[in-house]
Order: structure tokens, then sequence, then C-alpha cells
């Protein structure tokens, strides 16, 4: 009798969180995710392909990997129907957090918040720390408008952007912060590394300028007016 195999990879199984992680680096699945994180009740198939925009034959071997490595839930209704029956997906109870960020992160923000804090750091400091990552940011969108390049960036970060476009300029719209808890207790220096991020993108791809942010101390929404350069 041959032995068995003892190799690592052959003793260890796939690790949850690893195969997660590939299931959500498709494009496609993660917005499906996204779809689904936001309902407020399961959404069958046709749901979610025509919130994508998508058709419903693309959508389904998605959700059926997803389903395979734990992400979701699905509930079969038949309903009486002649043909296919309904199926009705939702995030698992167990699904990981959309950022899946380790616990240690926010702790250490926490903590560096207060340092700076205690140590007196300026605004003005936060900023320009928020304009070195923008314009690092900038950089990795070659040939991208300044206003599309800040809308991938803040939709990487999980702000959730929504952009109006007027005569004047482009506005986007805040419509999720999160770092909401650490701004709350400290907005100059949060809302500072927010705004310095913003205008880094903005000024390193070119094309328009930040004309009014708004923040914690704003009575308006949070949000950024960029005023565009004529093309």
């Amino acid at each position: 009798m041959a032995a068995p195999d003892e190799s690592p990879a052959a003793l260890a199984p796939p690790a949850p969180r690893l195969e997660i992680l590939k299931a959500l680096g498709d494009n496609t699945r993660y917005a499906i995710y996204l779809e689904l994180a936001r309902a407020s009740m399961p959404l069958a198939t046709a749901q979610i392909a025509e919130g994508l925009d998508l058709h419903p034959n693309t959508v389904r071997p998605h959700l059926e990997r997803m389903r395979e490595v734990g992400l979701l839930e699905v509930v079969t209704d038949a309903r009486g129907a002649v043909g296919r029956p309904h199926h009705r997906y939702s995030l698992a109870p167990d699904a990981p957090a959309l950022g899946f960020e380790p616990p240690a992160f926010p702790v250490l923000a926490h903590m560096l918040l207060r340092l700076a804090s205690s140590a007196g750091l300026p605004a003005a400091d936060a900023v320009e720390a928020g304009r070195e990552q923008g314009e690092a940011a900038a950089l990795r969108q070659p040939g991208v408008s300044c206003e599309d390049a800040l809308i991938n960036e803040l939709a990487s970060l999980g702000f959730d952007p929504a952009a109006v476009a007027d005569d004047h300029g482009v506005t986007v719209g805040f419509t999720r912060c999160p770092f909401r808890e650490l701004a709350e207790a400290n907005p100059e220096l949060v809302c500072g590394l927010h705004r310095g991020l913003v205008e880094g993108i903005v000024d390193t791809r070119g094309g328009g300028s930040v004309a009014e942010f708004h923040d914690l101390a704003h009575r308006r929404p949070c949000q950024v007016e960029i005023a565009l350069a004529p093309r």
C-alpha cells in the first residue's frame, strides 16, 4: 500500500480566511457582497443583477462561489412557480466585516491619535501628512481625472462617495465615514488628515482644485466641492 501523502499541503486544509479573500478579490463578487450587505432583506439573483446592471447568468456563478466559501446563506422560495425555484441570498451571520481589518488596527489608530493629541500636534501637520498619502494614491492612477481618482480612492477606503456634477464642478459627498468614531474624538486631526488626502489627490492629478471641504465642524454634510478647470 502506498504511504499517504504527508506533505504540508496534504495535511493542512486551505485557510478559510484565505479562501474568503480570494473570493472577494474578484471585482464582481465584491460588488455583489456590497449589494447584499446594504440590503435589508435577502435578494434574488434577478434583483442583484438588476442592481448591478448585470445579466443574471453572470451573477449566478459568483453567488455560488461565495456560498461555497461561507460568505452567503441561501433560501429556496418555490411558491409553486413553474420552472427554476427562486433562490434568495443574504450574508452569512459569521461573514467578515467589509474592512477585513485586524482588531489591532483600530486599537493602534486610537493610541496614535491620543499620542498626537497629547503632543499638541497642529492640524496643519495632519493636513500635510494626508497630502502625502493623497499624492501617492493619485500617482497610482495615471491617466485618470482628478475627480475620478478621488472617488476611486474614497471608495476603496470605505467612504461610499456619491458625486453630483454641475456647471461649477463636482461635489463629492461622503455617505459613510470609516473614521467617524476617531473624527468625533478629535475632528481637527482626523478631518485634517482626510482633507489633506483629498487635496493631495486633486492637486496631483490636476484639472481641478478643492474649493470647499466640509467636515464635522460644518453644519452641512461632510463633502468636498471641486472646481474643475475648463476642458
